[in-house]
């Protein structure tokens, strides 16, 4: 495709689907984190529309999301319909997500590049994220090739995987193949990496030709590819009813000889776990960040969100302190990324209050 019409040809696929249990009480799945302004005044879900928006038109832009989320995924951004809507009728993990997401575009524009991006990401500047995605989405309309973004590490992040970076393609942007992918690290293997470099955060932001996409997933994953003429022939559910849950990385990205990736040149941080909050939102002299009506003395490296009411927190050091509703949940920071464990040990009336 000549490079001067690839703005006629881009589509975006926003993941909107999950339930963010690690925001809890917060987040439920009535309310997941993509509903929430986690990364600023707005929800994250908006914040990912307005980003590309100035890039991929509303009306080539397509929410993948569930049933029970559909209302409020056109509540976050007013001006989407039902058409900018995939409703899944199962959730199946990404690899049957994005296939048939391709598989949709495909019939609307055979030569779409699809960008593919989560809900629940913070990236700055917008300007240098939406530059990039558009030379890559260009190499990927010339050559075929999956392209990942990967982001070069700040912090010797364990709740991360990695790509291991292979030889250079090209330079501008500079694009890599991709030697290895490798499982989220122990805390010395994320120090190491962070030192030697070499290794990049597999963001989850991907570009490729959606139809190379499909001729992808029909050679290296049968467990999927056997079965997209059902999306072909209109049979949505039963393709989701056929199908196991599968990432598209493990399904497709580690078995694929045609995946590259692009070095990021904007910042980026995944909104996974309340500890993200302290680096998404501004903190006082003290490390403390307030969201809603709180009050922390003699606190250090605090966070406290009220959804309703007050907090007070004195002489606490690296605590997350959330209320929300009926529920009061305070834990140190590290801890917050085993919040799953946890929810699995509480009552449904706790967990999921809109269901008890």
């Amino acid at each position: 495709m000549n490079s001067s019409r690839i703005d006629d040809h881009l589509w975006a696929v926003i993941l909107a689907g999950g339930v963010g249990s690690r925001f809890w009480p917060v987040s439920t799945p009535e309310r997941p984190k993509q509903f929430l302004p986690l990364g600023g005044e707005d929800p994250l879900l908006t914040e990912t529309v307005r980003r590309i928006e100035p890039l991929v038109p509303l009306e080539r832009l397509r929410i993948l999301t569930g049933e029970n989320l559909r209302t409020p995924s056109l509540r976050a951004v007013p001006e989407l319909t039902e058409e900018n809507l995939l409703v899944e009728p199962t959730a199946r993990g990404t690899a049957p997500a994005l296939a048939w997401a391709a598989a949709e575009i495909v019939e609307s524009d055979p030569d779409a590049v699809m960008i593919s991006l989560h809900a629940d990401h913070m990236i700055e500047p917008a300007s240098e994220f939406l530059q990039l995605l558009r030379a890559v989405a260009s190499a990927a309309a010339e050559d075929d090739r999956l392209y990942t973004i990967g982001v070069v590490p700040t912090r010797p992040e364990t709740g991360y995987g990695y790509i291991m970076v292979g030889d250079q393609l090209r330079g501008e942007p500079e694009l890599f193949e991709v030697a290895d992918f490798v499982e989220k690290p122990d805390p010395d293997t994320a120090h190491e990496y962070l030192l030697r470099g070499g290794h990049l955060w597999n963001s989850g932001i991907f570009v490729w030709r959606a139809e190379a996409l499909l001729t992808q997933l029909a050679k290296h994953t049968p467990e999927i590819g056997k079965h997209l003429g059902l999306i072909a022939d209109g049979k949505v559910d039963t393709f989701f009813g056929t199908i196991p849950d599968l990432s598209i990385d493990e399904g497709l990205l580690e078995r694929s000889d045609r995946v590259s990736v692009a070095r990021a040149t904007f910042e980026w941080d995944d909104i996974g776990t309340w500890d993200a909050v302290a680096r998404t939102r501004p903190a006082d002299q003290d490390g403390n960040v307030v969201v809603g009506q709180g009050y922390l003395i003699d606190s250090e490296g605090c966070i406290a969100w009220a959804d309703d009411g007050q907090i007070v927190v004195f002489g606490a050091e690296d605590l997350v302190v959330v209320r929300s509703g009926e529920v009061t949940f305070v834990a140190p920071r590290e801890k917050t990324a085993e919040l799953k464990k946890l929810l699995a040990d509480l009552p449904e009336e706790l967990t999921n209050p809109e269901r008890s």
